[in-house]
């Protein structure tokens, strides 16, 4: 049975810092500034023998009714109702502040087991403070330092006694004798990651996939901070989505954490295997869209274009049209990637969206035989052979494709270093619509043939 712990308190007395250190990966971002949290986080975490599903929060705060501030703490309040018990954190070294005696008192009215922790315990500055915290009436306060992984196991006693007791175990068996087929392969969730600028609608849209507000969401951009993952079930089909921060040109990143915001968003472009690039209808293709579109690319991940805030545009027939035709002329290196208008707000092109990411992700996956590849291989060149560098004959050989996702391909050449790139465009645009690749990814490395006469010397002259 899945037991579920909510970390909550006052902002920064070292809530993410303790998520992270249970689910063992620095997946909150975190930093000396308060209220870097906003959203809630979940995460599997394990102590010991200990497993449990672990609930980051945002630091609990007064706030005017409808601000940022009091949706964080909503968010911080469904928490406590999805969990079976909370870790209420104090920071031991600034000893018990007013926000502390309030809080303890909500979390008393909550109804449900609470383990006090003393964080930043270390040193005598912290042993003072945790002693302090005796006056909140939650029991004795269990001394840790997250950041220095300190008075765990103190922890994990605290936590066991809550936990129920593990059902028996059957008969065991080894996992690696289990054959898992194609079939449970293409029911695994597909990891989809939201990016684009500040502001272009991101979590609005993941909302409405879910169908709550399970992310926070502002007319202020940069509402988003940490990467958060959710899962979404769509006609039987379950995706993983991650909400990621708004990409800004590098020069206008200052800040330590928008810096720290942004690597996360990029961790979860490298971590997805689709990845939605989100635009805003008004202002599509900006510079900086372009430039979100080919990292992605780079990376190698199945691109799905999606023009949010549709339902602001005027309605006329040929916008539609227009925007296949500006994504091929903006955006060749993707060439033919799908584009989808939608409004994450009214929920317009939902459907359609779910149905782009599932194909392009049956096409990142595809493979193509050898045979059709190499009669492929043989027309393309014939059409348009090689050009002659330094007045000798470039040889192509033949081609194979060496992996999927992205579709990847050997090509083997007499002389790999003269190839001009602008060959290799040629040939992967040939390749895209020989074999239906639209707007995936496409590698071709060149390999040179071994020389079976190499290694014989020239006869003497």
């Amino acid at each position: 049975m899945s037991f579920t712990i909510a970390i909550i308190g006052r902002p920064n007395v070292g809530k993410s810092t303790l998520f992270n250190r249970l689910v063992g990966q620095k997946l909150a971002l975190v930093d000396d500034e308060p209220g870097v949290t906003r959203d809630r986080r979940e995460g599997n975490a394990r102590l010991g023998d200990l497993e449990f599903t672990v609930i980051d929060t945002a630091g609990l705060d007064e706030g005017a009714k409808g601000s940022l501030t009091a949706r964080m703490q909503e968010q911080t309040e469904t928490a406590i109702e999805l969990a079976d018990a909370l870790m209420f954190v104090i920071d031991a070294r600034a000893g018990l502040t007013p926000n502390d005696r309030a809080f303890a008192d909500f979390a008393r009215r909550a109804n449900k087991p609470v383990v006090l922790v003393a964080n930043k315990s270390e040193g005598r500055h912290g042993e003072v403070g945790a002693m302090e915290s005796y006056a909140l009436g939650l029991g004795d306060p269990i001394q840790i330092s997250a950041e220095h992984g300190e008075g765990l196991s103190d922890l994990y006693d605290a936590l066991a006694a809550l936990m129920p007791e593990p059902a028996e175990e059957g008969e065991e068996f080894d996992d690696d004798d289990i054959i898992v087929s194609d079939e449970e392969l293409a029911q695994r969730p597909i990891r989809v990651a939201i990016v684009g600028r500040p502001n272009a609608g991101k979590s609005t849209l993941i909302n409405h996939l879910l169908g709550e507000e399970r992310l926070l969401t502002s007319a202020e951009a940069g509402t988003t901070r940490d990467s958060i993952s959710v899962e979404i079930t769509w006609q039987g089909r379950e995706f993983r989505v991650f909400d990621t921060a708004g990409l800004r040109r590098r020069s206008r990143i200052e800040e330590k954490l928008e810096k720290l915001s942004v690597a996360d968003a990029l961790r979860a472009v490298r971590f997805a295997e689709v990845v939605v690039m989100t635009m805003d209808a008004q202002n599509r293709f900006e510079e900086q869209d372009l430039r979100i579109a080919d990292l992605i690319e780079r990376e190698g991940r199945a691109i799905v274009l999606a023009v949010n805030k549709w339902d602001l545009m005027e309605r006329k027939t040929h916008l539609i049209s227009a925007l296949r035709s500006d994504a091929d002329h903006w955006l060749p290196q993707v060439k033919g990637a799908p584009i989808v208008a939608v409004s994450g707000l009214m929920g317009e092109g939902i459907d359609r969206l779910m149905t782009a990411i599932q194909d392009a992700y049956a096409v990142w996956n595809k493979r193509v035989p050898t045979a059709a590849l190499n009669r492929w291989f043989e027309q393309a060149v014939d059409a348009n052979p090689p050009p002659a560098v330094s007045g000798r004959r470039l040889k192509l050989n033949y081609i194979t494709q060496a992996k999927a996702r992205p579709p990847s391909f050997i090509l083997f050449c007499s002389r790999a270093d003269a190839v001009p790139q602008s060959y290799l465009r040629y040939l992967t645009n040939s390749m895209r619509e020989a074999f239906d690749l639209p707007g995936t990814p496409i590698r071709i490395t060149l390999r040179e043939k071994a020389n079976p006469f190499a290694h014989k010397r020239k006869r003497p002259s």
